[in-house]
């Protein structure tokens, strides 16, 4: 099966400027394509990992990737699917997490040897003369047009600012500045990237007098049409700092039953008739495929090593076998008050609570357990000496668990 066949398969596909070129560019290896991630944060998260995986099996079949880091369309933010302005961001943030997504990206993308290339918009955009560019790109944009399209909708409601109404341009002139610099002929995004696509596509006609490609993926969505990689506590981050092996390896072990074949096709490496034999599977053998998405997307993001140490973690949750890699949680001797101490301040300092109030409301509600015991009383105190040697194993829902244990 060759690539583009194979995406379709997966469910990647979702819309294409020209099918027949696409598909001939990518099959023989001849797309040198463009993937754009704005640095809002010192890492990337889930939301990010449908990109990666397709830039790891473009670049396997032969194609170019360019990881296009928007320092430069950071400073304005991308308004596509947002009801609020982004928070602007210094040029000092900006390069600090740029700088942290080349290191998270080199695990999926090979940069040696010219075989795929990260630049930073920045070394244009903002250099850019403001006469000049309304000059030069100004008028290939139809007002009237822009405001029909799709990532402006939801701004429109609530008042969307003259700096956001510029992001499509800025993006479409990235294409162009790209498709000169480096030869570049495709673009890829998510589905709602489309219309400022579709812009980069026309500009390089209108200016250029030539053809250049968009195709845009499906988002993630779960069964239930929400974006996946979200919890309780925030994002699912790929930084192990922000989100730990075993909490990345939880998140896509707990997916739900309806989710986890289309997460296995979209997102994993694995051969597409092993997982069409899992269609037939039900019940207890779900489970199964559970482990197999959370092991394989683990492996993939932080390493074998910490995928078996994640594994072996979560199946110890479950049974009485070795908890030695079950996530612990390290406690003070100045932690304690009194040679003991209270649950509230035990679910926060073993991070299952982000506040006293969210620990109150989770005692309460019958959320919580010590080494299996369920507490509803928020004054609970645990002696010291039970923090003593293995420590015990806190629980909050059906999911969280951390062994926590004194220093």
């Amino acid at each position: 099966m060759q690539i583009y066949d194979e995406l379709i398969a997966r469910g990647l596909i979702a819309q294409v400027t020209d099918e027949e070129e696409i598909r001939e560019l990518v099959n023989n290896g001849k797309a040198t394509f463009y993937i754009g991630f704005d640095p809002t944060a010192d890492s990337l998260h889930v939301g990010h990992f449908m990109a990666l995986c397709l830039m790891k099996r473009l670049q396997m079949a032969g194609n170019k990737p360019i990881a296009l880091i928007g320092g430069g369309t950071g400073m304005v933010g991308d308004p596509s699917g947002r009801s609020d302005m982004r928070q602007m961001l210094t040029e000092e943030t900006i390069q600090h997490n740029c700088d942290c997504f080349k290191q998270q990206m080199s695990r999926f993308i090979d940069f040696s040897d010219d075989k795929a290339l990260m630049v930073n918009n920045a070394d244009w955009l903002l250099k850019l003369n403001y006469v000049e560019v309304l000059r030069e790109v100004g008028a290939c944009f139809s007002v009237n047009n822009m405001l029909r399209a799709e990532c402006y909708k939801q701004r429109m409601e609530k008042g969307l600012s003259f700096l956001e109404f510029n992001y499509m341009i800025m993006q479409s002139y990235d294409f162009y500045m790209l498709y000169q610099k480096y030869g570049c002929n495709m673009q890829f995004g998510g589905d709602d990237q489309w219309s400022n696509m579709l812009g980069g596509t026309e500009l390089i006609r209108r200016k250029l007098g030539k053809n250049a490609y968009a195709m845009t993926i499906n988002l993630l969505l779960n069964s239930e049409g929400k974006k996946m990689g979200k919890t309780q506590s925030g994002a699912v981050w790929l930084d192990p700092k922000k989100t730990s092996p075993f909490d990345f390896y939880q998140y896509w072990r707990n997916v739900s039953d309806a989710d986890v074949l289309k997460c296995l096709r979209m997102l994993t490496f694995l051969p597409l008739e092993q997982i069409n034999e899992m269609d037939q599977w039900e019940g207890s053998q779900l489970n199964t495929a559970k482990e197999i998405l959370a092991y394989e997307l683990t492996n993939l993001v932080h390493g074998e090593e910490e995928a078996k140490k994640a594994q072996e973690g979560a199946r110890a949750l479950f049974s009485k076998g070795n908890a030695a890699d079950m996530p612990t949680s390290q406690l003070e001797e100045s932690d304690l008050a009194d040679g003991g101490i209270d649950l509230i301040s035990l679910l926060q300092k073993s991070g299952l609570v982000t506040s006293r109030s969210e620990g109150r409301r989770a005692i309460e509600q019958g959320g919580v357990s010590v080494d299996g015991e369920k507490i509803t009383d928020i004054k609970f105190v645990l002696p010291g000496e039970k923090l003593e040697g293995d420590g015990i194993v806190l629980k909050r829902g059906k999911k969280n668990f951390r062994k926590v244990v004194l220093k």
